[in-house]
């Protein structure tokens, strides 16, 4: 039975670590092995930011919130949330100035309001409850 063929992956990892660093020494060591480097880095990256742009319009056409909406909304949130808390603590202060008790000057009738001194008979006196002048004698 044969062996199958070994990929470049297995081959390096069978080298062993002071060999691999070997190889990529000789292999950054070429100026054209590095430039080839470098112009396949510029174009992942330039790929990349193409594919981000056309999943973004894909996203906004279904309706679909992308992270940099779902960033603001959240920012907004915070916001919000913010002026609930200091809403809240303004409330609570509130109730608690209305529950300490305040002396208040007992209420005066105005002269439109005054009623008029009720004559009383010199049976009744001023001891008596209103029930005890109510009731016949």
């Amino acid at each position: 039975m044969e062996k199958p063929e070994q990929s470049v992956l297995t081959w390096i990892f069978e080298m062993g670590e002071a060999r691999l660093l070997q190889f990529a020494e000789e292999l950054l060591s070429n100026p054209k092995m590095t430039d080839a480097i470098s112009t396949g880095l510029h174009r992942a990256a330039r790929t990349k930011g193409q594919v981000d742009r056309n999943v973004q319009a894909l996203l906004a056409l279904l309706g679909v919130p992308t992270k940099a909406d779902y960033n603001k909304l959240l920012s907004k949130v915070e916001a919000l949330q913010g002026s609930l808390v200091n809403l809240n603590i303004k409330l609570d202060r509130l109730m608690a100035s209305r529950e300490t008790p305040r002396r208040r000057a007992p209420a005066r009738p105005s002269a439109k309001r005054r009623a008029a001194p009720v004559a009383r008979s010199p049976k009744q006196t001023s001891d008596q409850s209103f029930s005890e002048r109510d009731e016949p004698r």
